[in-house]
Formats: C-alpha cells, sequence, structure tokens
C-alpha cells in the first residue's frame, strides 16, 4: 500500500486531545474515526479536531481504511481493546502500559505474531529529540562508560488536576505504573534490559479526594503504593536509582541523570519530547567549586504524542521493525511489576523477561515530512 496510514482512536478522554492534535498535523497519517464507549464524547473529539467518523468502537474496528488503532483507553481495559484490533485484523498503539497482567499481555503479543500485525506501545516520548539526541551522546562516548542513573519523579498527585483520577490510584496505576513508563524506558535506551530490581514502598494515606471537574470534593480509595524507592540493575551492566512519589509537597518533575566515567549527562523529563541536554564535566582544578553545565545541541524535529504511531505507520509501508514495539512494552511492564513484588518481599527479584538491542530514531526524523 501507499500514501498516508489510516489511523483510528479508541478512548476520545483526556489524553486524546494530544494525540489528535498532533496525529492531524503528521502528513504519512490520516486520522479516519474516533471510537468511545460514550459516542457523544467521540463525536465531539471528532468535530473538535475535524475527524470525519465518529461513534462506538466498532466504527473504528470496522472501518477497511483504518491500519493502525490507537487505543486510549484505561490501562486495566488496554489488553481487552488491544485483542479485539487485533482480532479486527488491525495494528493496534497503546498507552501505556501494555496491560496490568504478565500473562494477558504475553498473551496479547502472541496474538498479534500469529495474525501477522504488529504492536506499539507508548511512552513515545523517548522517541522525541531529547532522549534521543541524549542517546546519541552517549553512543558517541561524551560522557564514557555510563555507570548508573538517578531518576525521580514526586509531587502531591494527579487528583490535583486530573477531572476524574480515580482509575490513576487503582491497580495498573499509582506513580509507578502511571509515571514509572517515561523513566524505566528512558533508562532501558540508555543502558539496556533490565536484570533485576529492588525496591520499598509505602502508601501516603488510604483516600484521596478529587480537587477539579464535577466530581471535585469526592473521596476515593487508594489501592496501591504512592511512594516507592527503587534499585535497578541492568543485564549489561549498570544502575539505576529511582523515586517516583505522589506522597511529596515538593514538586520535583523529570530528574533523569546518567552518570559516567567521563562526565555527568542531564537528560530532559521523560515525559516531554524535547528539553534541555546538558553534561556536566569532572573538576580538574582542586581549587574549583563550580562545575559548568555545557549544553548539548538537541538534534531533530519537535512534536507530541502520536510520533510513535507515526514511527509504526512508516516502518509499516517500509517494512522495517518500529522503535516502541510491543516486546519493549512488554519488558517494561515485566520490570515494574517485578519492582512491586520487590517492594512486598523487601527482596531483589530477577526481571524473567529481556529485549535484544533497542532501536533508535536518526536525527533527520522529521514528522512534519510526507514521505508515503
Amino acid at each position: 500500500m501507499s500514501g498516508p496510514v489510516g489511523v483510528g482512536v479508541i478512548g476520545a478522554g483526556n489524553i486524546s486531545d494530544q494525540y489528535l492534535t498532533h496525529l492531524s498535523s503528521f502528513p504519512d497519517v490520516k486520522v479516519v474515526a474516533i471510537g468511545d464507549l460514550v459516542e457523544e464524547r467521540a463525536r465531539a473529539q471528532a468535530a473538535k479536531h475535524r475527524v470525519p467518523k465518529a461513534g462506538g468502537v466498532d466504527v473504528v474496528l470496522n472501518d477497511p481504511e483504518i491500519e493502525i488503532v490507537v487505543n486510549l483507553t484505561i490501562p486495566a481495559a488496554h489488553v481487552e481493546v488491544s485483542e479485539r484490533v487485533i482480532s479486527a485484523g488491525k495494528n493496534v498503539w497503546s498507552e501505556k502500559p501494555i496491560g496490568i497482567d504478565r500473562e494477558e499481555s504475553r498473551r496479547l503479543l502472541q496474538k498479534a505474531e500469529t495474525a501477522g500485525l504488529r504492536v506499539g506501545i507508548a511512552p513515545d516520548t523517548v522517541l522525541g529529540p531529547g532522549v534521543q539526541t541524549a542517546k546519541r551522546a552517549i553512543a558517541r562516548g561524551d560522557i564514557g562508560r555510563p555507570l548508573f542513573a538517578s531518576t525521580a519523579f514526586q509531587w502531591q498527585g494527579p487528583e490535583l488536576w486530573h477531572p476524574n483520577p480515580v482509575f490513576l490510584y487503582a491497580k495498573g496505576g499509582g506513580p509507578l505504573l502511571d509515571m514509572g513508563p517515561y523513566y524505566v524506558s528512558t533508562l532501558v535506551h540508555v543502558f539496556g534490559a533490565v536484570g533485576a530490581v529492588a525496591a520499598v514502598g509505602l502508601q501516603g494515606t488510604t483516600r484521596r479526594r478529587v480537587h477539579t471537574g464535577e466530581l471535585a470534593g469526592q473521596e476515593f480509595p487508594v489501592e496501591v503504593l504512592s511512594t516507592l524507592s527503587v534499585l535497578m540493575e541492568f543485564e549489561q551492566g549498570g544502575q539505576a536509582q529511582s523515586l517516583y512519589s505522589t506522597d511529596s509537597p515538593l514538586k520535583r518533575h523529570g530528574v533523569v541523570e546518567i552518570n559516567g566515567t567521563e562526565g555527568t549527562l542531564v537528560i530532559p523529563d521523560p515525559n516531554m519530547f524535547g528539553g534541555e541536554i546538558t553534561i556536566v564535566r569532572p573538576l580538574t582544578d582542586s581549587a574549583a567549586t563550580e562545575q559548568e553545565h555545557l549544553r548539548v545541541p538537541e538534534e531533530g524535529v519537535l512534536a507530541g504524542r502520536g510520533l510513535g504511531v507515526l514511527d509504526m505507520a512508516r516502518s509499516l509501508r517500509a517494512g522495517r521493525p518500529h522503535v516502541a514495539t510491543g516486546e519493549f512494552g512488554y519488558h517494561v511492564l515485566d520490570t515494574l511489576l517485578s519492582i512491586e513484588e520487590a517492594a512486598a518481599s523487601h527482596q531483589f527479584v530477577d526481571v524473567a523477561s529481556t529485549l535484544g538491542p533497542v532501536g533508535s530514531l536518526g536525527a533527520d526524523f522529521d514528522p512534519l515530512e510526507a514521505t508515503l
């Protein structure tokens, strides 16, 4: 086939605006239809973003023009919806995580492989110029051999701004499963597959309160750990320490520091597609007290959510692998669930899954160019 790749979206909730805004700006894809259990919501998003068709989920699944379906449902529904997409004969890009259970997520990948179809898994922020430029700098040897990383995500929680945050504190949510995919994906891009993890965790409070929207003032239960301190060991060498917390009055997002034998690389927030990248060199003067942050020029065209869908679309036409594969997404999930198990057992837990070399996007990847 040739020409733009037809895309459908299932799930017209909070995140769909970002996807639809950017997908509609990429010449190599065409958003054909939006489906949602609440059909009125799908129609409203279709009108807002000038998408020609909208309605229930079957509007997307049954459309022959659609080759890739973007699954923007809640985490607990990811596998069920993705399996329906595969059964309809279409490739699927799913918001993170791939699922909330190893067995069902592995089943999804096996079903796709049998059908000869592709699975792509968010986050695609790690495909943006920020992380990809940093990854090239490390490959060039700009900080020598990477030794260890430090990452941190902490604040009071998404109930401050999200109109319906209940699912973010249910199974498959919490700061680990919600935000962890951004940080773990970045670390796997740098160090490769995770070999083992250790963690301790706590639950700051058993109930939370919605702050905004129609549900403002309503309380809901917290079912997951809301603070975790994590250690990770990578198969090919290197380690990382990470904090994930929604119990912190202090807001501290996007901390990713890669420490190597010849410098420390500060990577932009992995929940963003770009940002400032700097390197700090070791001091050579015993009298020096200030360390200079050397700017690394960001390479590539800045885009937004949907970048992974675009890479998947171009890869389909070219017959090459896309970068954010289902296997990558499964390894990230396996790592996150292993962290939960480590926190429960107070022991190191081996991560059973592994990965081969992780792909990259070139500095010349231009989302706004028509290539198909």
